[in-house]
Order: structure tokens, then C-alpha cells, then sequence
């Protein structure tokens, strides 16, 4: 679990390119949406699933502990996890707290499933879920039956009285959010009749998608922009193997730092290209990248590609708002990529991100400003100007215990003429072990750590 040393790093522009050895190439962490929903609905269904490619992050180890503790056997063999599941509403009540770490994912998805349980659940976190907003799952869930108690502000840490008996939700979510879409499918699992969501937009769909795979009854209608999900309650989910593919979320860090230095060209294997995930790199694209797929297949259901991405100078963008759930883990190494591209960026419909875990539209922001570049925030757009060079650099970022601000300020670094200070690392394990170790070796002839102990 996560250490409490801090750990600072500083970031240096590499002395060679970022290369991937010929006819090699990297992996980067298993998709850590799908890994949590693998472990949830195997736990869920009768048998035992077997799940190939499992990141083993912080935030997946606490989804894997919870369902340990609300019954299911959980085990590792090698490379390998293994879910000997209860079957839908066979979850028993868990004997002490659920600690969910810093996973946002796996604390609302949790809430749903436990909603339609006829028990009692506490749940926390550390400080930065604690402090992230609960009542946009709890409101809605609370339909079936569940009553919740929280904090002020729907806060964690959160006691939730499962329903006896619950009911099926019909409801709209109120934001863009897999997560509160999914945490309202997993409640309706355990409910009798038919659970209907509509999401304004629609946001990645991996929970459809495995709970067709373990035989739910799932139809998903189009509408707008969005999506109508119906979901027939108190189904038998059969174990069905899982293979998680790489985590386009993840693989975004080394596809980008590949882009902004030059001569790099890197292959990264099995990264998933689900389309409702995929909205960075068809914006990179517009940006005049070489990024290209190579080897499309698909793999448990979903999408996967091998992706080739080579130096490239970038120009500005104007990311439209619809594409924001495709893409919003990403926008922070984005903000990055265009303060070395030509000419002014415009990220639009950010609100999304003052939530997650920090307010990432500041701290991006913040990131980008102390290290030279001009940057400014209108409404929920954020407004990056590059000159198509280096940026400055130089500054020290605070990344507020965020995994993904730690890695594009890395990033960051490695793009800058002057060395960039990050203030701690320690938690990037939550998303993507390794990866520090992951982009130095990518390093060669002789270059050095670019990522080294400040």
C-alpha cells in the first residue's frame, strides 16, 4: 500500500531520444477501469474468474482487499488473479472499514454495489478521497432503499444501510461520469425489474461492456449525445475470464514525452482504444502527431492496438467539450504537449476536473505557470500559449498527492530547457509502478536518468 515517504524527484531533458529497442516494444500498467470492474463483477458472478493483465496499483490492490472482505476470494498465482465469486446479492458484510485508498473509482463503484445489500458497509479513504465528492452516487442510490451517512458535503468517510429489498433507479446522472454510471448499474444488479440510466453524454462503457461478457442483460440505446442503459435486474453472472489491456490513460505519459523530445520514436503493445477512451489521442492527432496503431484486435470485448508514436512538432488545438469524457483523465499532459506546441490551445468544458484528486484545472494550471508558461483559466476552458519551442522550466510543481499531475509534471521536465522539481512521487504507484524506472530505460546510448532523486 501507499508509502508515506515523500518522494521528490527532478526532471531533466534527456541528453538521447526516447527510444523502444527495434522490433521491441514497452507495456505500460494494465487498464485500471477495467481491472477494478474485474475484480468487482467476479466477485459478483458464480465461478471462478481468471484475470490476465491486472494493474497492480495501489488503487486495484484496495478494490481487491474489499472484495475480500465482503466475501470473495481473491488470490494471485504469478501473473495471474483469481476471483472465486458469491453470485449477485451473495456479498456478506464486510467485518471492519473499507479503506479505498486514493481511488475515487473504486469507492463510488463499491457504494452501488453494497446499496443493494442488506448490510452494513463504512468507507474511507486518505485525505485526497476524503476531501472528493460522494453525493453525486449517494443521491441517486439512495433510491433503492440505502440510506447514507457522511460528512458534510457527502464526504468520506461514508456508512451506507444496504437495501433489504431494493428497488430499480430510473434516473438521469446528473454529470458526465462513468463512475456514477456504473455505481448505479452495480446497485441495479441486485434489484428485481429493470434499472435505467441516461447519461447526457456518454462516458467510457466499460462496465456495459463486462457485464455483457459475464451474461448480464444489457441494451444501450443512443440518444444525442448520450446513452440509454437499461439493465435487467438479479441476472446469474457466469465467471468469465478477463484480459485487461494497457491503460490508454497510462500509456498518454510515455506517447507524449516521445512526441516533445526529439528523435524519439516508441512502440508501446496492447493499449486499449476503446473509443469512449481514446478522445487524447485523436486530439494529438490534430495536433500534426505521428502517432499511429499498428496490430488492431480485439480482446475481452474491447479494442486493442499497438501504438507507434515518433517526435513531432506539435500545433495548438481546440479541444471541443463533448470530447472532455474521452478524455479527462488526460488533460493535464495535454496542457503539457501544448505549451510546446505553435500558437494558443483551448481546452473547453473542464468542470470536471475541479473533482478529481485534486482540483486538477488549478493544479494544472499552476503546473504549467511555474515553469514559464502562460496559461490562463476562463470559466472551465483552460488557454495555453506555446511558441512551438522549449518552455522554460525551472519551477518546483506541487502535485497535492495527484498521480497524474506527478507524471505530467515529469513530463514536463523532460520537455523543458531547464530542470523541473516535483515536490513528491511517492504515489504515482497508485496508476503505473514502474514508471519512473520504465522511462529512464527508455533512455539510450548512454543518456543517463532523466528522472532522478532532486
Amino acid at each position: 500500500m501507499h508509502s508515506t515517504t515523500i518522494r521528490p524527484l527532478l526532471a531533466a531533458r534527456p541528453t538521447a531520444p526516447l527510444t523502444t529497442a527495434p522490433g521491441a516494444a514497452l507495456r505500460v500498467p494494465g487498464d485500471k477501469s477495467i481491472s477494478h470492474r474485474a475484480l468487482m463483477f467476479g466477485a459478483m458472478a458464480v465461478g471462478e474468474t481468471v484475470i490476465t493483465g491486472l494493474l497492480e496499483g495501489e488503487d486495484v490492490l484496495r478494490t481487491a482487499a474489499a472484495m475480500r472482505q465482503l466475501g470473495a476470494e481473491v488470490t494471485q498465482d504469478g501473473a495471474l488473479w483469481r476471483v472465486a465469486g458469491r453470485g449477485v446479492g451473495g456479498l456478506i458484510e464486510p467485518s471492519d472499514v473499507l479503506d479505498m485508498g486514493n481511488s475515487g473509482t473504486a469507492a463510488r463503484l463499491l457504494a452501488g454495489i453494497v446499496a443493494s445489500h442488506p448490510f452494513f458497509t463504512v468507507m474511507t479513504g486518505d485525505a485526497s478521497l476524503r476531501s472528493r465528492p460522494m453525493r453525486r452516487v449517494t443521491v441517486p442510490l439512495a433510491e433503492c432503499g440505502a440510506r447514507f451517512t457522511s460528512r458534510e458535503g457527502g464526504r468520506l468517510p461514508l456508512a451506507i444501510e444496504g437495501a433489504a429489498d431494493p428497488l430499480p433507479l430510473d434516473c438521469t446522472t446528473s454529470v458526465p461520469s462513468a463512475q456514477v454510471k456504473s455505481a448505479l448499474l452495480l446497485c441495479g444488479l441486485n434489484a428485481r425489474g429493470i434499472t435505467r440510466v441516461v447519461e447526457r453524454e456518454a462516458t467510457r462503457d466499460h462496465s456495459e461492456n463486462m457485464l455483457r461478457h459475464f451474461g448480464a442483460d444489457v441494451t444501450v440505446e443512443a440518444e444525442g449525445h448520450g446513452r440509454i442503459i437499461t439493465l435487467r435486474g438479479q441476472p446469474e453472472l457466469r465467471a468469465a475470464d478477463v484480459v485487461v489491456p494497457g491503460d490508454p490513460s497510462s500509456a498518454a505519459f510515455p506517447i507524449v514525452a516521445a512526441l516533445l523530445v526529439p528523435g524519439s520514436r516508441v512502440v508501446i503493445e496492447g493499449v486499449g482504444l476503446n473509443i469512449l477512451r481514446t478522445g487524447l489521442f485523436t486530439t494529438l492527432r490534430e495536433m500534426g502527431a505521428a502517432l499511429t496503431v499498428l496490430n488492431a484486435r480485439v480482446a475481452g470485448g474491447e479494442p486493442v492496438g499497438d501504438i507507434v508514436a515518433e517526435y513531432t512538432e506539435l500545433r495548438a488545438c481546440d479541444v471541443p467539450p463533448e470530447r472532455a469524457p474521452s478524455m479527462i483523465d488526460e488533460y493535464p499532459v495535454l496542457a503539457v504537449a501544448c505549451a510546446s506546441a505553435r500558437g494558443v490551445s483551448r481546452m473547453r468544458g473542464l468542470k470536471e476536473l475541479r473533482v478529481k484528486e485534486s482540483d486538477r484545472l488549478s493544479a494544472t494550471a499552476a503546473l504549467l505557470k511555474v515553469n514559464g508558461v502562460r496559461v490562463e483559466i476562463e470559466g472551465d476552458d483552460l488557454l495555453v500559449w506555446g511558441d512551438g519551442g522549449q518552455p522554460a522550466g525551472g519551477g518546483q510543481v506541487l502535485t497535492h498527492m495527484d498521480h497524474r499531475l506527478a507524471m505530467s509534471a515529469l513530463v514536463m521536465g523532460l520537455s523543458s530547457a531547464t530542470p523541473v522539481a516535483v515536490d513528491d512521487t511517492s504515489f504515482i504507484d497508485t496508476s503505473f509502478p514502474g514508471f519512473i524506472g520504465l522511462v529512464n530505460g527508455l533512455i539510450g546510448n548512454g543518456g543517463g536518468d532523466a528522472l532522478r532523486a532532486a
